[in-house]
Formats: C-alpha cells, structure tokens, sequence
C-alpha cells in the first residue's frame, strides 16, 4: 500500500519548485498515525479464563518437547543462549531477504536487459526508450515479490502448525541457499522464468520468517510475554536493515570497480547471502529447549498475571465472551478500514506486475 500511495502523493504535490516529496511524507506520517492509534486504542488484554462463547479447547496433542505450558519473564528471556540463537536466526533471514528486496529491480535489468524485451543486447547498450521499458518490467517484477512477501507470512506461518516453527526455519534455510545458489546460473541460462520464480519463492520465506518468530518465541518462552519478548527480538530486524542492503550495495559498487560487468556483478553478493543463510541454518539447528531455571515459578506468574489483567479472575475461571449487536457496524468498519486499502494497494502491484508477463 505504501509504495503506490507515496507515488500518487508525490504526483499529486509535484510542481515547478519541488517534486513534492516532504508534503507526500506528511500526509502519510498523518495517515499512519490515524491507522496505528486506531489499532492501538482497538487492543485489549483479556482476563485470566476468557475465551469467546461456543469455543472449546482443542484435544490436547503429544507432547512437543520444543513447546513449553510454562512461562519466561522478559528481563529473563533476552539472556537466554535460546534468544541469542533465535535473534541471529531472524537477522541473517532477513538480512538475506532484504538484500534481494533492495537489488531487485538492478539485478533483472542488468542480468537480462535486452532479453527482457526480445533481443539480446546488453544493458550498456540499451537506448533510452528501450531503459524506460525494461524498467517498467523490473516494477512489475518487484510488484510481484511484494505480493509473495504478504502471501508467504499467511502460507509459512499455516505450515509451521503442522511441521513446527524449527522445522519450518530449516525448510527456510536450507531451500533458501539452494535458490540463491542457483540465481547466478539461472541468469546465465538466460531462463527468465526460473529466475523470477525463484526470487519469488525466496521473498515468500522472507515474509514468512515474520509471521512465524513471534509463535516460535511463545513455543520456547510461553505466552505470558511474547510481545514484549518479540519486541526485543526485533532489533534484529534493524541489525539485518543495514547488513543486507550495505553488504549487498558495497560489493556490487566494489566489483563494478574492479571490472566486472553488470551482469555478473551479483553473483558474489547472491552466493554470500547463500553462505548467511547456511550460517542460520546452524543457528536453528543449536536450537534447544529453555532450561526450567529459566521458567517463572506459579507465584512469579500470578504476580505478572495480575498486574495486566482482571484481578478477580483466576485461570480456572470461565468467562464466555458474546459481541454485542450495537458491536456489529464497528467490526465491519474496522474491517473495511484495512481491507479497502489493501485491496487498493494490491490492485496496482498487480496492474504493475502484468507488464512482467507480456
């Protein structure tokens, strides 16, 4: 949503004395502001024993020994060698996803250039109509990643259910390095198919290693306090935000120095990033059970539980939770808040990514 609106914005202010992008951030600054207050003030904590009217437990599974029922505080959890090992886990998948993100659209139009519009000249010898084209589809083609990003955190986080988040990390890891290993042929082969396929599958485990971390930190440190747990992990998010994109930039600008042509000027980018993630491979595998001594006592818990929640509610109370009607007009104005613009923003991602595929 946010790359077509920030266009529009900027076509909109745009003028004899500025390209209008400080009133496009403006705008947008107020828009995210309304959008992330909403959901803020929408949140609730429920009371110890809430559960909505109609729901019963599920029939209680083997048990998982990666899996706890028990809980780790916050202050505790961060020195724990599991969230070490789990923060590095998140920095190099997403330093190597980021970095493809950030080389996209340069890497499509410098690997194939001409072939991209049926003819084989290199991308020196493009003219300008035939740049502007070529350009044109590499949008498309970073269109379509962005739509693998989103689907990929529905898709992997539903498979970590069945296979568990370790093993859906190693699935990430391991077919990761394959493709980025295969990248560099496919482009010499000249199979643009293949090539955008697998960027494709390689942006889906990006956006699904998001969407599975926070129940991967509720597996191994409870529920109690993930968020505030999950927060912490998130510098790694901003460790992998300046490793990717410079790692990748400085070795592109530093082989083109040195001679290399465009074309091949990413093969070593694309193999190091497959070196980061046999290293998060390693990572996950290192990946144990937390120590009881790590666990909050029963006492430790209550505490914590009724700071933040109900306190005359205990875990073997049963409170059945029913909408009210008058709620109804709410939720689906809620809903179309979100969906509307959604379905906006992905309306022209995919008119942009149709180019690809003429």
């Amino acid at each position: 949503v946010g790359a077509p609106l920030a266009t529009a914005l900027m076509g909109h202010f745009a003028s004899a004395e500025g390209v209008g992008v400080w009133q496009s951030f403006v705008v947008m600054a107020v828009i995210y502001f309304i959008f992330m207050i909403g959901g803020a003030l929408g949140y609730r904590v429920p009371p110890t024993g809430w559960k909505p009217e109609g729901w019963t437990a599920p029939a209680a599974k083997a048990k998982n020994s990666m899996i706890t029922n028990r809980h780790v505080h916050v202050s505790v959890a961060w020195k724990t060698p599991q969230f070490r090992l789990v923060w590095l886990v998140l920095c190099l998948n997403v330093s190597a996803g980021i970095g493809i993100l950030g080389m996209a659209s340069p890497l499509l139009q410098e690997v194939f250039a001409g072939k991209l519009l049926g003819n084989g000249l290199t991308f020196s010898e493009l003219n300008a109509d035939q740049l502007k084209a070529i350009a044109a589809i590499a949008a498309g083609f970073t269109g379509l990643l962005s739509l693998f990003n989103i689907g990929g955190r529905f898709f992997w986080a539903s498979c970590s259910d069945y296979i568990g988040r370790k093993a859906t990390y190693f699935v990430f890891f391991a077919l990761g390095f394959l493709l980025y290993a295969s990248v560099p042929t496919l482009g010499h082969m000249g199979s643009i198919a293949l090539f955008v396929a697998a960027f494709c599958v390689v942006l889906s485990m990006y956006g699904g290693g998001f969407a599975t971390v926070p129940v991967y930190l509720a597996d191994l440190f409870g529920t109690q306090m993930v968020g505030a747990i999950h927060g912490r992990l998130l510098t790694a998010w901003a460790a992998a935000g300046v490793l990717g994109p410079v790692l990748v930039n400085y070795l592109r600008e530093y082989q083109l120095s040195h001679g290399v042509a465009r074309a091949d000027a990413y093969n070593i980018t694309l193999y190091i990033l497959a070196g980061l993630l046999v290293l998060g491979f390693i990572c996950n595998l290192l990946i144990r059970p937390v120590a009881d001594k790590y666990f909050m006592t029963d006492a430790e818990l209550a505490a914590e539980q009724a700071i933040g929640r109900d306190k005359g509610a205990s875990a073997a109370t049963s409170l059945e939770w029913k909408a009210s009607d008058g709620s109804k007009p709410l939720v689906i104005a809620a809903w179309l808040a979100v969906g509307i613009p959604l379905a906006w923003g992905v309306w022209i991602t995919l008119q942009k990514t149709a180019v690809l595929f003429h």
